[in-house]
């Protein structure tokens, strides 16, 4: 009844200014905080973090104002959850980033109070990582591992940001969590997928096979273990089949049985001269089409690699006669096989 009395009686011209941003603090931060304003507005990120302030002041009144955000992480929770837009939301976050880099800045690497800001920073910044995580959703891995990846990207980049050089930090962060995301991927995803229930039933099949050694004291056959499973042996060997595909091979390790050394001590050496000789092949049919004497140059220059002074030697010329002689055939040799081409 008070309410409805003090709502009837006030004017609607003495209503206060600052009602909105009261209301807006008792939402983020629930305490007994009394508001008759129907509509609360959001509150902005620095106003979160003055109210977190007060909350955490007589724990952490000797730490700098934003690094006590940190021992209450619900604020950047509240400014996500708060019910605005999602452009305003975003807003929030850029600002309240600047602030934390602001302060992250001023302190020692390695104390409590750098290592509760850079925890702050990680938290508000999470949103980022799962935007940049959903992108890879295609990818049939568990979301929560994909996020975690690129959680390591996010701390890197906050540990070599530089508010200085003009840059929004989520410009400069995003390239390096897809990239960790990416890399993640690249070196740890099977190149073969394996279907789901294949997985699971593999799990199960390598569980049982341990098991069945240790009581036959032996490698268990495929019927046995499809009967230890109950299921087809042909689902058995699909299992094994599909488990090769998460082992590679060691090109150091010594092959079993044949008493031989690793798969790299078998590796060939590459040899230079196989690139040679593809392309001698190719330019062999360029060559009939020269005069004999301009093909026998090249072959005394490229084929046997005698210098211009030993091929002058040989055909009894000079050697500027021999070098213009190589660039004429050079000429020709170009021009038909631009023909060709």
């Amino acid at each position: 009844m008070a309410l409805t009395l003090s709502a009837s009686t006030a004017p609607p011209q003495t209503e206060a200014p600052s009602a909105p941003v009261t209301a807006s603090a008792s939402a983020s931060f629930p305490g007994p905080v009394a508001a008759s304003t129907p509509a609360p507005a959001p509150a902005p990120a620095m106003e979160a973090v003055e109210a977190t302030q007060t909350v955490q002041a007589p724990q952490v009144a000797q730490v700098p104002q934003v690094a006590q955000a940190v021992e209450a992480p619900q604020a950047v929770e509240a400014m996500e959850a708060a019910p605005a837009p999602e452009r305003r939301r975003g807003a929030d976050t850029r600002a309240l980033t600047q602030v934390l880099f602001g302060e992250l800045k001023q302190l020692q690497p390695g104390t409590p109070e750098h290592n509760r800001v850079r925890g702050a920073l990680i938290e508000a910044n999470l949103p980022l990582v799962r935007y940049a995580a959903a992108r890879f959703r295609s990818r049939n891995e568990p979301m929560e591992d994909v996020v975690q990846v690129g959680t390591i990207g996010l701390i890197n980049a906050i540990d070599r940001f530089d508010p200085e050089r003009g840059v929004q930090f989520p410009t400069f962060a995003m390239p390096t969590v897809i990239g960790e995301i990416k890399r993640y991927f690249r070196d740890n995803v099977r190149t073969v997928h394996v279907p789901r229930r294949l997985h699971e039933l593999w799990v199960q099949v390598n569980s049982a096979t341990e098991d069945l050694t240790t009581a036959f004291g032996r490698t268990p056959t495929t019927a046995e273990i499809a009967e230890r499973l109950r299921i087809g042996e042909d689902e058995v060997l699909s299992c094994i089949e599909a488990g090769r595909s998460y082992h590679a091979t060691s090109l150091e390790a010594a092959q079993e049985g044949d008493g031989l050394p690793g798969l790299l001590d078998r590796l060939g050496y590459e040899d230079p001269a196989l690139d040679g000789v593809e392309h001698r092949d190719l330019v062999r049919h360029l060559l009939v089409q020269l005069p004999e004497r301009e093909q026998r140059i090249l072959l005394l220059r490229y084929y046997s690699n005698l210098t211009q002074s030993q091929i002058s030697a040989e055909l009894g010329v000079s050697q500027m006669h021999v070098s213009r002689l190589l660039a004429r055939s050079f000429q020709r040799l170009r021009s038909a096989n631009r023909i060709e081409a």
